[in-house]
């Protein structure tokens, strides 16, 4: 069975929207899970676009709030696939923040894995990725070190069987050497 094959381009979703008073907690900063919330939904539409398939979020792998947003900021979230798996779909996330007088800076970030499901709720397969810029190179070939971790944390991997990890030690080990 041939598979497709796309480009993280082809899955790119932006959601822009306001901070709005019901969004923010006493000091009239954008809560946490309201974030999350809406790099779900924007992750969740690129995962589907790449899959053309229903898709769940099966972990959040990573979340950086480095910058609060204030009420009133425009929030733009941006995501696309950084590599497929056999069901599974890492995406990366970024969050740029834009104030009142149009200055933009990217506030937060996050990885999120999805897994692609039939009608039933079965895993089904998703086309391969093939990266074209340096910044998608770099974040496909960080997502097998990212997924044999998370795998030896949750027990599902041997850290002997974890051959990205290793060779990312050894490398480090070799500069500082």
């Amino acid at each position: 069975m041939n598979i497709e094959r796309k480009t993280p381009s082809q899955s790119r979703t932006i959601l822009t929207d306001l901070v709005l008073t019901g969004e923010t907690n006493h000091l009239n900063k954008m809560f946490g899970g309201e974030l999350l919330a809406r790099m779900d939904r924007a992750a969740s539409i690129a995962a589907q676009r790449h899959s053309n398939h229903v898709t769940v979020t099966a972990s959040v792998n990573h979340v950086a709030f480095n910058h609060s947003i204030d009420m009133g900021s425009v929030v733009t979230v941006e995501a696309m696939i950084s590599r497929a798996f056999s069901t599974s779909m890492e995406v990366y996330i970024d969050v740029w923040v834009e104030d009142l007088l149009g200055d933009r800076v990217k506030a937060n970030e996050a990885i999120y894995t999805f897994v692609a499901v039939d009608a039933e709720g079965k895993p089904v397969r998703v086309p391969e990725l093939i990266p074209e810029t340096r910044i998608e190179k770099e974040r496909y070939a960080g997502a097998l070190q990212r997924r044999q971790l998370s795998l030896v944390l949750a027990g599902k991997l041997s850290p002997h069987d974890a051959t990205e990890l290793k060779a990312l030690f050894t490398e480090l080990d070799i500069k500082k050497g």
